[in-house]
């Protein structure tokens, strides 16, 4: 039993990443069919309404205000769905809000289970998802005000999120946004990254429009754009950011083979020297690529864990299926392998050919390749 007072932060038992609360008597039935019908949902409602079976099924009750519920369930879950008046969730909320990038996800339903309104981080936050799919559980109507979503059209704050892009900066997602649905002049260049990012099944809108490069784009003076690629922009070609975003997908490969015993420090340093010289972002790298033999480096472990990048081994036959530039005996006598950095960025990426082909550097080899689109 949760027992709320002033002053006392409730103490919470959270399991899932979802939060159901309710203080009425349907409100109750509603949550309990959430409870049962969504994973990863934790259920609270008011000890009145006990019926008895609240521990075998993982309820929590409380006593007191659900005002004082609220913080903790703000502070610990990923989403809030919220079975009370959308005036009072708003009033119970607005101390509590903090920024659009942090805030969880907030749902709210009205007691007869016939509207799910999203109320709190509808994109970033996932709130727009989270209503479809508890509409869906009750056979509601979803409410989505979100004008990107309402309209169809690119939003901006979660364009690629599907496929793991992610901003260089938030700075401008506001106005950008605003240009995209407010129908200006919308350029979209894409250099790298999965192309299949338009979600809906009718054309482009005509004010958006693709272009193979910044240089392009430029000449037809958007009102705004969206940049996709791995590659560091000149400074001319920031010109573009005045009013723009830039994703960075993930396509970047990194195929590298080490000495034994070689420190994070060292690998990351080259990795590190190696993206500058190409002109590459960090935030497009995903998956440090070496050999079966090397499966237990820790420096390799340890470089790939911090950056979350996948790490990815390839057995010798694997490797020596791919025909290299620089074969090498010497490699071959010790591995079993005619090369490491070159086939396994080309094995991982499926390129057709390297960025870079091979660079030692003291203990570190590297080849990079980019996951063609």
């Amino acid at each position: 039993m949760i027992e709320l007072q002033e002053g006392q932060k409730a103490v919470i038992r959270k399991q899932g990443d979802y939060a159901v609360v309710a203080i009425t008597k349907h409100g109750v039935e509603l949550a309990r069919k959430l409870g049962h019908s969504l994973q990863h949902a934790d259920v609270y409602y008011m000890s009145k309404f006990e019926k008895g079976d609240e521990e075998a099924k993982d309820i929590q009750l409380f006593t007191g205000s659900v005002r004082l519920l609220l913080p903790s369930l703000f502070e610990a879950y990923k989403g809030l769905i919220i079975i009370i008046s959308l005036g009072a969730v708003v009033r119970m909320i607005a101390p509590l809000l903090k920024d659009k990038k942090t805030d969880p996800a907030v749902v709210v339903i009205d007691d007869k289970g016939e509207h799910v309104i999203s109320v709190l981080s509808g994109h970033i936050g996932g709130a727009n998802e989270l209503t479809k799919e508890v509409a869906a559980t009750l056979k509601a109507r979803p409410i989505i005000t979100t004008a990107s979503d309402v309209q169809e059209t690119i939003p901006v704050d979660l364009f690629g999120k599907r496929f793991g892009w992610v901003w260089d900066s938030a700075e401008k997602l506001t106005p950008v946004s605003a240009a995209v649905v407010n129908e200006e002049k919308i350029a979209v260049v894409q250099e790298s990254g999965e192309k299949q990012w338009w979600q809906y099944g009718r054309p482009l809108p005509e004010n958006i429009k693709v272009y193979q490069s910044v240089a392009d784009a430029l000449s037809e003076n958007p009102a705004a754009a969206l940049v996709i690629t791995h590659r560091n922009l000149t400074e001319q070609e920031n010109l573009i950011l005045q009013n723009g975003v830039l994703y960075r997908p993930k396509v970047i490969v990194l195929g590298m083979g080490c000495n034994r015993g070689t420190s994070s420090e060292e690998i990351e340093a080259v990795i590190n020297e190696t993206l500058e010289e190409l002109h590459f972002s960090r935030k497009s790298v995903k998956a440090l690529c070496t050999i079966e033999l090397k499966k237990d480096e820790a420096g390799l472990i340890e470089v790939a864990n911090k950056n979350a990048w996948e790490f990815i081994y390839f057995t010798p036959d694997e490797l020596n299926s791919i025909k290299i530039q620089e074969p090498s005996e010497t490699v071959f006598t010790y591995t079993g392998a005619y090369g490491v950095s070159e086939p396994a960025a080309q094995l991982y990426s499926g390129a057709e050919k390297l960025e870079l082909v091979k660079k030692k550097s003291g203990n570190v080899t590297i080849s990079v390749a980019i996951i063609p689109n």
